[in-house]
């Protein structure tokens, strides 16, 4: 070998050697330029689980998009009055490069120091200090000004859903609705009257199934420990379907369900599964928006390339789901956990197999979204994960819909499922338009689906139903307090200055 061609291979590999040690620098976690921020930095911010995002960066500036480790950061938590603090922190690696922290209070503090540590040193503008009283979240502190707490929340200015609902009721009269509606629904259907009354909340059911109650109590008692909530009454129905068949040019009554459709008037909320996740979030319930985002399975790359559904017999549509799976079982994964629509089917679309933890869907890449007896509430979590939905046409929605793009946030198929085979064919062929589907719906999930935004929904819809009441909203007959729940262990002293609400 001539010594110039071995110079030349010496330099070639000097060049290759700083080029990797760039790249392998580049690639260390930088603490002062990695991102935090999110709503569980501002004390205003009270949520039965608060949260917030860590963005790692690298030394070169740039955003990582693989996991670092889950165990790359640590979150400490203090409040300088007091010696120990009740508080559950969980740093959830999201596996793209961020984190998302969740933290319960289960005391109110004065202050509150939030330490975000990279290998013991502060990352970003860490520690992030909130002024107090930090109020969590059994504290009945509702803030006076309902303009104040959307100001804090970041609420909105609208939602398209409210606007369209409560388009087609120009007034609303309590007196005359208090009569009507139960002589209309109250027989045959499960109803809650409600009213809130200087932001105490009454109730009287009607119906022989009212156990649904203790979601929509629960909503109302968390709200109003929050915010001050104008004087309303309204009607909840606590059944599966919609109740207000009439068309629109007929005498509509407003009935506020959770689930909507194309053939019925009703006032739609936030399904009362969503609801009760967002509330019970790091505690009763293991399945919520936020840690459906820590357990979205392998990377896009090695998920199974089967189309994957299980659930119970509560659509026809699901029996012929089952029935095209032992069709083509390359192409689809559908099976029955439960029977009790269609028992008398269970030989020929059986037998059941065994639960599969929701997290372990998402080791495929499609995930298929049928009705069940209405809208499939499931929605918002496949959403949330890291694989494409395959969403059938529907009559039915929830809250959220009017926000969802076929194509853009899910792949559409038929009612009939006529075209499923082709649309995971189609999926199989544009795996990266695929991917980009299944990023934008989990970005729509992320964004739309959080705990501030269902409170935010749920405060502006009672907000905007109560500018429409033409009778003053009444305590009525039969109605009963429905009491805010009590700490003897943690009470909190509510320190909110009466504002001037600019309604």
């Amino acid at each position: 070998m001539s010594v110039r061609l071995l110079l030349l291979l010496v330099f070639s590999l000097e060049v290759f050697r700083c080029e990797l040690s760039k790249e392998k620098a580049g690639s260390v976690i930088s603490a002062a330029k990695t991102l935090v921020w999110g709503p569980g930095l501002e004390a205003d911010i009270v949520l039965p689980a608060r949260f917030f995002y860590i963005q790692t960066v690298d030394s070169s500036g740039k955003n990582l998009t693989t996991s670092p480790g889950e165990k790359t950061f640590e979150v400490k938590m203090v409040s300088p009055t007091e010696q120990f603090t009740r508080i559950w922190i969980q740093v959830l690696d999201r596996r793209d490069g961020s984190f998302l922290v969740r933290y319960r209070l289960y005391a109110t503090y004065t202050d509150l120091h939030i330490h975000v540590l990279l290998k013991g040193k502060h990352v970003a503008k860490s520690p992030y200090i909130l002024k107090g009283p930090v109020y969590h979240e059994g504290c009945d502190c509702p803030q006076p000004s309902g303009s104040v707490w959307e100001k804090n929340m970041h609420c909105p200015e609208s939602f398209a859903q409210i606007t369209r609902d409560l388009s087609l009721h120009p007034s609303v009269d309590p007196d005359q609705n208090a009569q009507e509606i139960p002589k209309r629904f109250g027989q045959r259907q499960s109803l809650c009257h409600y009213t809130i009354k200087e932001n105490k909340v009454y109730v009287k059911t009607f119906g022989e199934h009212v156990g649904f109650r203790i979601f929509m109590d629960a909503i109302l008692l968390s709200l109003t420990r929050k915010v001050r909530i104008p004087d309303v009454e309204f009607f909840v129905n606590l059944g599966d379907w919609p109740l207000e068949k009439r068309k629109p040019t007929d005498k509509l009554h407003p009935i506020f369900s959770w689930c909507g459709s194309n053939n019925t008037r009703d006032i739609v909320m936030p399904t009362y599964d969503l609801t009760e996740s967002v509330l019970e979030t790091m505690g009763r319930v293991s399945l919520d928006m936020m840690s459906v985002q820590a357990n979205t399975g392998p990377p896009w790359p090695e998920k199974n390339t089967t189309a994957f559904w299980r659930g119970r017999d509560s659509r026809q549509e699901r029996l012929q789901l089952v029935k095209l799976s032992r069709a083509h079982p390359d192409f689809i994964d559908a099976a029955f956990t439960n029977f009790f629509f269609f028992k008398h089917d269970e030989s020929l679309y059986g037998p059941l197999v065994k639960h599969v933890s929701f997290f372990d869907f998402f080791k495929y890449k499609y995930q298929i979204n049928i009705d069940g007896t209405v809208a499939a509430y499931r929605l918002p979590y496949l959403l949330a994960g890291d694989s494409v939905v395959l969403k059938q046409d529907s009559g039915y929605y929830e809250h959220f819909y009017n926000e969802l793009r076929p194509w853009e946030h899910y792949i559409p198929i038929k009612a009939n499922l006529g075209d499923l085979l082709e649309k995971i064919q189609w999926a199989r062929e544009h795996d990266e338009e695929a991917r980009k589907i299944a990023l934008a719906g989990q970005q729509l999930a992320r964004s739309h689906l959080m705990g501030d935004s269902i409170f935010c929904y749920y405060y502006k819809l009672f907000k905007e139903y109560s500018r429409l009441q033409i009778t003053e909203p009444k305590v009525r007959k039969g109605m009963e307090l429905v009491e805010q729940p009590t700490d003897d262990l943690f009470p909190c002293s509510c320190d909110r200055r009466m504002e001037k609400d600019e309604l």
